[in-house]
């Protein structure tokens, strides 16, 4: 496998702030936003553009975390036999009325987001939910788009990107593997 970089360090910041000018942007009043990160980079990410948005806006952006585990629906064969491991959603707040944007690292067919749609409407209902993306890889098979896009890499159904963040990896960088 050979392993492309598409964005390093500087490219992953640049791409966040970005994302996090266009959520002040489309939200008008920030004091009804909250930040829910899709269990494990999309919750690194979440406190990343939290932190930028409520270091512009002088306004502290509460930050949950929503695991999908058990709202997967290819996780259900028969043939698996190991219990999923739960990590469990933990949102600290009310989202009731809020606008809520959803953040995770990568989109591909969408059913990950669907699954984080479905869980966070069993914790209550918001007034909006937005989708923010660090890398949007297409090859959707459900009819999720993401309101906010780091980065737009096509690629082929064999290939894979990997996000890798410091406070998960331990190194900064976006990569392809072909």
């Amino acid at each position: 496998m050979k392993e492309v970089r598409i964005m390093d360090e500087g490219a992953i910041s640049r791409a966040l702030t970005r994302i996090s000018y266009e959520i002040i942007e489309q939200q008008k009043d920030v004091s009804n936003l909250v930040i829910i990160g899709i269990k494990t980079r999309g919750i690194t990410l979440a406190k990343r553009v939290a932190e930028k948005i409520s270091a512009l806006e002088k306004i502290k952006v509460p930050v949950g975390e929503v695991d999908i585990t058990l709202y997967r629906d290819d996780r259900h064969d028969s043939e698996e036999t190991d219990a999923p491991v739960l990590n469990g959603t933990h949102i600290p707040f009310d989202i009731k009325g809020k606008q809520v944007v959803l953040v995770d690292d990568v989109l591909f067919t969408g059913r990950t987001v669907r699954a984080a749609l479905d869980a966070i409407m069993d914790v209550d209902r918001p007034k909006r939910i937005s989708l923010a993306i660090l890398i949007d890889r297409g090859h959707r098979e459900l009819p999720i788009r993401p309101d906010f896009i780091g980065k737009n890499v096509p690629t082929s159904l064999d290939e894979v990107i990997h996000v890798r963040l410091t406070e998960d990896d331990h190194i900064e960088e976006v990569i392809i593997e072909k």
